[in-house]
């Protein structure tokens, strides 16, 4: 599976400078709002050390790693839905995002202009969330509106399903309240999930803080404690432009072990639920993304259709094995294990699926 996240925010936060330290890829994000107009969008690589050992052992001819897209679109503000700076028309291109980053200023600069005259970044994420919610309402009442038309004609579970769930949503939107807050049954999140509603989403804000309230652990109290991630984009733009040895040097001046992008990335996984199985042989060597708790046919599935509707076992080496000893000497020493169809993956799992044609 791919993951992809849309990055939002106010004009002038640090959206596209982080967009741009994230993928290295050169866009607009002059001092000014409503610089990024049409979306960017960019793949980003998960970090994962794990690659290169395995593909020493293998000797791999390539290694290719699980990926992210980020897509950047422009500055939203107060009123955005009422056509407000470039209104919301851009939203259209993060609707069927996994995940949303809601990049919020948490820095002064004098030198930098705020599109609202001032920092105050829990009035921001009102800001943003809010504009979020109305685009919602505008889908969601055209579905409520559908469906009563539909159920006129005639009873059916499925219709009766969807209406009880948009009409859940709509009064958590009414009050001002995100659609992820809302607990709806499996069948009800199946029957809107087509509408990909933006607020349905997982959020992380990215509060985008100096290098002093980087040290002091900043964070925001309105804001709970696994949805925020304090990173310097400043410091990440910086650190993007250096040699990797550079970078390391720079790290270890700032007391950090890892990138704030880096962080941002694993924090994406975990926000998603999401692990990593791998696959290691001499032409490749190969990271996948399932959703933790999937199974080992779900997990075959990811690399081809065919094997999951073919799966008849997996065998599975822990990749801390397979590095130390190999594939020939984990079977020697039993280290292999055969799984059928009830297995449950592990991420680190290096797998050898094996279907029927």
């Amino acid at each position: 599976m791919s993951l992809k996240v849309g990055i939002v925010g106010l004009p002038n936060v640090g959206k596209s400078t982080l967009f741009t330290a994230l993928t290295k890829k050169k866009v607009d994000c002059s001092n000014y709002p409503f610089c990024t107009i049409e979306p960017n969008v960019g793949i980003v690589e998960v970090p994962d050390e794990r690659l290169v050992k395995l593909a020493e052992v293998s000797k791999s001819e390539k290694i290719i790693p699980a990926v992210i897209e980020f897509v950047d679109i422009a500055g939203l503000v107060k009123g955005a839905s009422l056509g407000e700076g470039l209104g919301n028309k851009f939203l259209s291109n993060i609707r069927e995002t996994d995940a949303i980053i809601e990049v919020v200023r948490c820095f002064e600069n004098t030198d930098v202009h705020h599109v609202h005259g001032k920092i105050d970044p829990k009035n921001d994420i009102e800001i943003i969330n809010l504009e979020l919610i109305y685009a919602d309402l505008a889908t969601l009442d055209k579905r409520i509106q559908g469906l009563q038309r539909e159920l006129k004609s005639g009873e059916k579970r499925e219709l009766k399903i969807a209406l009880t769930a948009a009409e859940k949503i709509k009064v958590a939107l009414d009050a001002g309240k995100l659609a992820n807050t809302v607990v709806l049954g499996e069948d009800e999140e199946k029957a809107i999930r087509d509408l990909h509603l933006l607020t349905m989403k997982q959020f992380l804000y990215v509060l985008n803080v100096d290098e002093n309230q980087l040290k002091s652990g900043f964070k925001l109290d309105s804001v709970s404690e696994n949805e925020q991630l304090a990173v310097s984009v400043k410091i990440e733009a910086e650190l993007s432009e250096l040699f990797d040895n550079e970078a390391r040097e720079y790290l270890k001046d700032l007391g950090m072990s890892e990138t704030g992008l880096n962080r941002l990335i694993k924090r994406s996984y975990e926000l998603l639920n999401l692990g990593t199985f791998l696959t290691s042989g001499e032409q490749e060597t190969r990271a996948w993304t399932i959703k933790k708790g999937a199974k080992a046919p779900q997990a075959a599935g990811v690399i081809h259709t065919d094997f999951e509707k073919g799966f008849i076992r997996v065998e599975i080496i822990n990749w801390k094995d397979f590095v130390d000893l190999g594939e020939a000497g984990s079977r020697e020493k039993g280290l292999l294990r055969v799984e059928g169809k009830d297995y449950i993956m592990q991420d680190g799992d290096v797998c050898h699926f094996r279907f029927a044609n």
